[in-house]
Order: structure tokens, then C-alpha cells, then sequence
């Protein structure tokens, strides 16, 4: 059981990043451009526009799987950003502040940011057409005692 749970590691890693990507995304077109039933941000209100923006790129980016540790990081430190700046100073907690959302993308983010896209990622596409091998990229499969690789 335990080796095919971590053989589809990539691919539930891969899906939630596209899950995630796609979430982020839609916080963002929503700020941007006033859909999703939002009103849209002043363009260039600080700091309300420039977090919709960041929302809307790095969620795209994120959702592809192109530079997903350096956008999801850049994702996660505005949602901290947010968390702090904007939720924490109505209460204490996200249940009372309504910050939920932004804690859960700045923790989601930032696994992302830590583990990689995993499976199905357009950096993946990309490295492999090159001819590129797993050893050129610099990334390997971790070893797992008793679990063929």
C-alpha cells in the first residue's frame, strides 16, 4: 500500500498545485478585473492592487508549473503579508478575522515552495525536450528504504 501511495506522489503533488494554482488565480482575476462577484482594485491601490496582481501571475505560474518554487514563495510571503497586515489586526484568530483564506494559501504556497511542482508541470515538459536528464536538473527521487525507485 504504502509503495503505490508513494509512487503517486508526483502526479497528487502535480494536481494539487494545479488545484491551488487555479484557486489563486481566481482570487486574483476577481481583485483585478471585478468578476466572481468582487469589485475590482484601484489600479495601483496599495496594497490591495499589487496583491491582486501577484495573486493573478503567480497563480498562473503556479497552476502551469512554471518557476513554481520562486512564484509560490512570492505567493505565500504576500498572503503572510496579507494575513498580518490586513486580518490580524481585526482579531487574533483567522476564524475571527476572516483570514482563512489567506493562511491557507500561505501555507499551501509555501509546501509548494519547499517540494516543487511535482508531476505535470510545464518545467518538467520544458527540461525534458531539452534532453535533460533528472541528474542535469538537479533533482532526485528520494529513496525510501524496501521502495523501488
Amino acid at each position: 500500500m504504502i509503495t503505490r501511495l508513494d509512487r503517486a506522489r508526483p502526479y497528487v503533488l502535480g494536481l494539487f498545485r494545479i488545484v491551488i494554482g487555479l484557486l489563486f488565480t481566481c482570487h486574483g482575476i476577481a481583485s483585478v478585473f471585478g468578476t466572481l462577484g468582487r469589485a475590482p482594485e484601484p489600479a495601483g491601490a496599495w496594497p490591495g492592487w499589487y496583491a491582486a496582481v501577484i495573486q493573478l501571475a503567480a497563480g498562473l505560474l503556479v497552476a502551469l508549473g512554471l518557476g513554481t518554487r520562486t512564484a509560490a514563495f512570492l505567493g505565500s510571503g504576500s498572503m503572510a503579508f496579507a494575513y498580518f497586515d490586513v486580518h490580524q489586526r481585526a482579531a487574533l484568530l483567522p476564524i475571527e478575522n476572516g483570514g482563512e483564506s489567506a493562511a491557507l494559501f500561505c501555507w499551501a504556497l509555501l509546501l509548494l515552495a519547499f517540494t516543487g511542482p511535482g508531476a505535470l508541470s510545464a518545467d518538467r515538459l520544458l527540461t525534458t525536450s531539452r534532453g535533460a536528464t533528472r541528474e542535469d536538473t538537479g533533482t532526485r527521487q528520494e529513496q525510501h528504504p524496501g521502495v523501488p525507485v
